[in-house]
């Protein structure tokens, strides 16, 4: 913890000028909006991570909001491709996928048979530096308006700043009239798009001027707490874990794109996007005048913690108690910064997380691993022995199956039969719940399932595969490997915490009806008072109001 802290110190004392560490707050608000909303979305953070460690929460992070603030318990995702960059944007859009169009984190042209990735846009490029033009990114691909986009129509005094290791976490938050900051690996700086900006502000130069991410050379990630404090997580070194399953882990001693990977997957991957954080409210000074601002704070280390040891790990247990003090020393900062009574907080996540099949099935469930490859072979060979020899499939996108439509060219087949003899062949296949068809899909005759409703809410009709296939329950639709993942429409990976935090304009409580996470934009515009995005397909959350405001 001492290592911990003083690396954040040291970040703090070289990165933010002495204005930001006044000890007095900003007068309070008068009017009835607050000057600044943050929102926190913690990257593959399920629901029950945020709960099951209460216990060892320090008392002004995680529960600042659980005993001061609303807890809504029963918060979910509606669509079943619970992926990164589909849930920022629905965070942000109050929309579904069918609705926003971002249906997955890439996707396959279903004519061109083109990977395609959410936020790509090869017109755009970094501000700082000119690589590939596979990397240049924009809300090109974006359907519909986004809060940010709502709230500088209203007021174009409004500043709408977000920043994330991951572009797909911070272009939909920023949307088209935001501003959208990138931390590169390769460079170890933080960056934006020329969508947004063509030379980055001077407060930002001159963070990177620091060479933040080498603060952090050489640091050690140790156990928070003693060994007795993980006893109801799994031990470190499991079979199934990815690279370095195991603390104390130490960071590489020479800075670099390698280390600078590295450190994203360690709590001073969240140090460092916090210290950005906090320059950012004070060189746009956030929060500091008449016209609402909002600042978006991605933090995408736990993601990459869980993905390689599962949510049930020491590891990702000493991650969340490490980020829940980080939250912790950050809003004691904007309660001095911008004022505790002058701002609303929110903390959520993009998706939750599959347990590790080995570790399900060690509690005697049915679980396993089934291989995309291994699926589309079987549906390939089904098809070749129901119809001729060919290329039946073209490949997977999202989760979804695309027919190669050369190959069904010129043959008397209706396309239709031939998704529902590829569904045949899915469900006789292992770790496979459910398949639908683009006409099951997209006929309304055809009755909802729980499932399917999911499904359709992920599809759009053009940009959608052929054939939407869904794992059983605690199996994973991935390649042989370690680690584990998330996209599936079973509530492990569709239960995110949703929790509010301001005092002027929340009561607190806790509230265990089930909502939907497409409500949050249009409660963040109530609150801030403009008009919900125009594709918002959300309501306002039953949060109650002091003095009915």
């Amino acid at each position: 913890m001492l290592r911990l802290t003083r690396f954040a110190i040291a970040a703090l004392a070289a990165l933010l000028p002495a204005a930001c560490a006044t000890t007095q707050s900003p007068a309070p608000v008068t009017g009835s909006r607050p000057r600044l909303a943050v929102v926190f979305v913690v990257d593959g953070l399920p629901q029950r991570q945020a709960v099951d460690y209460r216990d060892q929460f320090a008392p002004d992070g995680f529960e600042r909001f659980f005993t001061r603030g609303a807890w809504l318990t029963d918060a979910h995702y509606g669509y079943a491709t619970a992926e990164t960059a589909p849930g920022h944007t629905t965070i942000f859009t109050g929309a579904n996928p069918r609705r926003h169009g971002i249906i997955a984190n890439e996707w396959m042209d279903v004519k061109t048979h083109v990977k395609l990735y959410s936020f790509g846009d090869p017109s755009q490029f970094p501000v700082r530096h000119r690589p590939l033009p596979t990397e240049g990114t924009s809300t090109k691909n974006l359907l519909v308006e986004t809060l940010a986009d709502v709230m500088r129509k209203a007021d174009p005094r409004s500043k709408v700043i977000s920043v994330s290791d991951k572009d797909r976490s911070a272009i939909p938050a920023a949307g088209k009239a935001g501003a959208a900051y990138i931390f590169h690996e390769e460079t170890g700086e933080f960056d934006s798009t020329t969508a947004y900006m063509t030379a980055l502000p001077k407060w930002v130069a001159d963070f990177n001027a620091t060479q933040p991410a080498r603060k952090y050379v050489g640091a050690e990630w140790k156990p928070l707490l003693p060994d007795a404090a993980y006893s109801r997580s799994l031990p470190d070194e499991r079979p199934w874990y990815g690279e370095g399953g195991k603390l104390p882990r130490k960071l590489p001693a020479q800075g670099g794109a390698r280390f600078n990977h590295q450190m994203m997957a360690t709590p001073f991957g969240d140090d460092l996007t916090l210290a950005f954080a906090r320059a950012a409210i004070e060189g746009e000074q956030l929060g500091r005048d008449g016209s609402p601002d909002l600042l978006v704070v991605a933090l995408s280390s736990h993601d990459y913690v869980n993905h390689a040891y599962g949510a049930e790990s020491r590891i990702s247990q000493d991650h969340v108690l490490y980020l829940d003090r980080a939250l912790q020393d950050f809003l004691n900062d904007l309660d001095v910064a911008v004022g505790r009574d002058n701002y609303v907080a929110v903390i959520t996540s993009d998706h939750g997380f599959t347990p590790a099949p080995e570790h399900s099935q060690s509690l005697g469930r049915d679980a396993g691993r089934a291989e995309p490859a291994k699926l589309q072979e079987a549906v390939n060979a089904a098809l070749v022995k129901k119809y001729r020899r060919g290329r039946w499939v073209q490949g997977w996108s999202g989760d979804m199956i695309v027919l190669n439509r050369n190959t069904m060219q010129g043959r008397d087949t209706p396309i239709a039969e031939v998704m529902k003899e590829a569904k045949t062949a899915l469900l006789a296949q292992p770790g496979v719940a459910d398949a639908f068809t683009r006409a099951e899909i997209e006929d309304p005759k055809v009755p909802g399932t729980p499932l399917l409703d999911a499904v359709r809410k992920s599809w759009h009709p053009d940009r959608s595969g052929d054939i939407y296939v869904v794992p059983k329950p605690y199996w994973l639709v991935t390649g042989p490997g370690k680690g584990t993942t998330h996209g599936s429409p079973h509530p492990y990976d569709t239960n995110v915490p949703l929790l509010w935090y301001g005092p002027s304009w929340i009561v607190p409580g806790r509230i265990d009806r089930p909502v939907d996470m497409t409500d949050v934009a249009p409660t963040l515009a109530r609150i801030l008072g403009v008009p919900a995005p125009s594709g918002s397909e959300g309501k306002p959350l039953p949060l109650e109001t002091p003095g009915g405001r």
